[in-house]
């Protein structure tokens, strides 16, 4: 339940639409709800304006399932990440109702049309096409949180004048998200250009001395372009929640 679902709920009691016991019924599993195995934070809405996103991996089909059932009876748009073709086509069987996102591995319901509520866009730039499942995580995220989302892809610094052709995309935009694999020199060579708040995501791609993404985490911690902030290796999720954050301010 987030805020405006809440004012509704009150208008209704106040206006005799809906008795005091059934407000309370609807209430009841706030601030959470516990299913034994997961105890899903209905409350989470209230706090941060978007409602708890499941983790797909490491859990069964059953289980994401039962989530999903229990945040649907609350009307809540739901954000399913990290789960592959064999998992969505074993959750089917459950009927979830679940839209499958095969690009950003994450699967969607929603209750209702999702609002733009970003007070401008944001751009995901990625540096190669081998890092744009991650990217594509960002992408969902922001978009589920009520933003505008650009993409520019396959624009790394092996090739910088592909970037710099797209200087006016990096200008326009109100915050960056910049997903790169490899030594991860692309945050840096996008933060010395723009006076927007970059957000780095080191990825797991590249041969074996990138170490499964901590050269490009640790390259991009030592940035010395201001501005940019980093978050853990693959974690398209956390940039997408970061960069909408700061695009409602």
């Amino acid at each position: 339940m987030d805020s405006e679902r809440l004012v509704e709920l009150l208008q209704q009691v106040r206006q005799k639409q809906m008795s005091v016991s059934q407000a309370v019924a609807r209430l009841r599993h706030l601030p959470f709800e516990d299913l034994g195995f997961a105890k899903i934070d209905h409350h989470r809405a209230l706090r941060q304006g978007f409602p708890e996103v499941i983790m797909g991996q490491g859990k069964q089909a059953k289980e994401i399932a039962a989530i999903v059932r229990a945040m649907r009876r609350r009307n809540a748009n739901i954000l399913v990440t990290r789960i592959d073709a064999r998992k969505m086509a074993e959750l089917k069987r459950f009927r979830t109702g679940l839209e499958f996102h095969s690009a950003s591995r994450a699967a969607t319901w929603t209750s209702r049309t999702i609002k733009v509520i970003g007070k401008g866009t944001v751009l995901v730039v990625c540096a190669g096409t081998s890092d744009i499942p991650v990217a594509e995580e960002t992408i969902i995220t922001a978009q589920m949180m009520g933003n505008r989302v650009d993409r520019l892809y396959d624009v790394g610094v092996a090739g910088i004048h592909r970037l710099l052709d797209n200087r006016h995309r990096l200008d326009a935009a109100s915050v960056l998200v910049v997903v790169a694999g490899m030594e991860g020199a692309l945050p840096s060579v996008v933060g010395g250009l723009v006076d927007k708040p970059v957000i780095a995501v080191p990825t797991s791609v590249g041969y074996g001395a990138s170490f499964g993404g901590l050269a490009a985490l640790l390259g991009m911690l030592n940035s010395c372009a201001a501005g940019v902030t980093v978050v853990n290796i693959d974690n398209g999720f956390g940039a997408g929640f970061a960069a909408s954050l700061i695009n409602r301010v």
